[in-house]
């Protein structure tokens, strides 16, 4: 297997309420949700950086799909990053967040990096961070 993430998949419990917040609070394009015409078919897609697409499926869906069943959310099972190149955007990210949606403000790390981290409304985290040590 070679080392490449094609997609990455977040499974939500409201996919409308979490198609809303990528779109519009975050700014992700996507055409909306597709396959809604399927039984756990409706998903939304979101065409990121470098190849890699940005999922998002109900819960309910992944379980019927993969025959599992669903459990409990755990927010510290996954946390997904943004890096940016300068640190005044960590700070232009997280201000334009609503506040629900802010878990730790923008703060200086321990290891020279400057970050925040936030929660989409299913609970997912996502740290924004500046790394000086790979900037520009």
């Amino acid at each position: 297997m070679q080392p490449r993430i094609s997609y990455i998949t977040l499974g939500v419990d409201d996919l409308e309420r979490s198609v809303a917040f990528y779109r519009d609070v975050l700014g992700l394009t996507t055409e909306g949700i597709i396959g809604k015409e399927f039984e756990h078919g409706a998903v939304a897609f979101f065409k990121m950086a470098g190849g890699l697409t940005f999922a998002l499926w109900p819960r309910t869906s992944i379980a019927a799909d993969c025959d599992v069943v669903k459990g409990t959310p755990d927010p510290t099972a996954l946390m997904l990053a943004h890096n940016v190149e300068r640190r005044d955007e960590v700070d232009a990210i997280m201000l334009s967040l609503p506040q629900e949606a802010v878990v730790k403000p923008a703060r200086d790390l321990f290891w020279g990096g400057y970050g925040g981290v936030f929660k989409d409304p299913d609970g997912h985290l996502w740290e924004v961070v500046f790394n000086p040590k790979h900037a520009g």
